[in-house]
């Protein structure tokens, strides 16, 4: 119980503005207990969803401190050009590093739907962690 436990908080930090590398845990944990895949996705997917989700909540935040004409000129004006072109689905994109926490935010600050943003960044996040542990399972 303690494994999951650290496994969803590691998860929660990696994906909020917080560096972390939750997938290692993810591969130690299963090197310690090959049964306990499946726990351990489930709930290294919710924690690192809900950390993106804060990141959400924080981008809408921010919609107060920048202008629309200011996210378009700065150092985000390709991640605002890829969530104002594919929008939600964007989110699929969440999990990747860098870009990823940056997605979330920008989605908050678009007020994009939050159940469907919540869904699509749900569905990244699990398939990376679902192929994480396969590939722990079949070279360990």
């Amino acid at each position: 119980m303690t494994e999951l436990w650290l496994m969803f908080s590691a998860a929660f930090l990696a994906a909020t503005l917080l560096p972390g590398g939750s997938e290692v845990l993810l591969v130690a944990f299963i090197n310690d207990d090959k049964s306990a895949w499946l726990a351990l996705v489930i709930v290294a997917s919710l924690g690192n969803t809900l950390g993106s989700i804060t990141s959400y909540y924080l981008g809408t935040l921010g919609r107060f401190a920048r202008s629309p004409e200011e996210m378009a000129k700065g150092k985000y004006k390709h991640s605002l050009a890829l969530v104002q072109k594919y929008g939600y689905w964007s989110l699929l994109l969440a999990w990747t590093p860098i870009i990823g926490d940056l997605l979330c935010l920008l989605a908050g600050w678009m007020k994009l739907p939050l159940l469907r943003t919540s869904l699509m960044i749900l569905i990244g996040k699990s398939i990376r962690y679902i192929l994480v542990a396969a590939m722990a399972l079949h070279w360990l």
